[in-house]
């Protein structure tokens, strides 16, 4: 029964179907599958295999964010049970993202975080129009290992810029990392601006905070 389900659960995320996913967790439960099992073994390998196909060309961002829902619906019903049994999944960071001041765009930081989440970080989302200030305060009160800076304007990435300055102020730095993402972004203008990365996807991202966090040889 377990690999089946497991199996069943891999395919609920590829196929972005969050009902099913949903009534999968539930049904583990039931059936007293422990959680994290549930989680590591059947719903992470199906996002996993999204990410792979998506890197590859063969699926699309409406894919990825469909994946990456079904997966989200799984963990928030198998939460409480773990909660309730005292396990946890480890974490492998703790993230701060949001997207710069002016600039309203979220689908693609959205992703980003949802993918950071389900692949054991915690994440803590900004939202959009967020303030050089927010960001450095947001960064201590969660004890951020790293910050995520979305821009989609060339009007707006200057914004990038000034997260790092003020994070440099704060004396946070270098110990918290900053990566940038977003359109007019890039790994020449991540360098110029003094951060620490840049991705042009949310894989792409996942792996970037994980090289930068010392966690390359955890599983995603």
């Amino acid at each position: 029964m377990g690999n089946e389900i497991f199996e069943a659960m891999r395919q609920s995320v590829i196929d972005g179907d969050t009902a099913a996913a949903a009534s999968l967790a539930e049904a583990a439960l039931a059936d007293g599958v422990p959680p994290l099992d549930a989680i590591e073994q059947g719903f992470v390998p199906g996002l996993s295999y999204v990410g792979e196909q998506f890197g590859l060309g063969e699926l699309f961002l409406p894919d990825m964010m469909l994946a990456a829902r079904a997966m989200q619906k799984a963990i928030s019903i198998l939460e409480p049970e773990m909660a309730r049994q005292n396990t946890t999944r480890s974490v492998v960071g703790r993230v701060v993202i949001g997207t710069v001041k002016g600039d309203i765009h979220e689908i693609g930081k959205n992703l980003v975080g949802m993918m950071l989440s389900t692949s054991g970080f915690e994440v803590h989302d900004l939202g959009v129009d967020v303030a050089p200030d927010r960001f450095v305060e947001a960064a201590q009160e969660h004890s951020a290992d790293l910050v995520g800076v979305s821009a989609l304007l060339t009007t707006t990435m200057a914004g990038q810029r000034t997260v790092v300055q003020a994070m440099e102020a704060a004396g946070m730095r270098p110990r918290v990392k900053i990566i940038v993402g977003g359109a007019p972004a890039s790994e020449s203008w991540a360098s110029e601006i003094g951060a620490d990365g840049y991705s042009e996807d949310a894989i792409g991202a996942v792996a970037l905070a994980r090289k930068l966090l010392g966690a390359e040889a955890a599983t995603a």
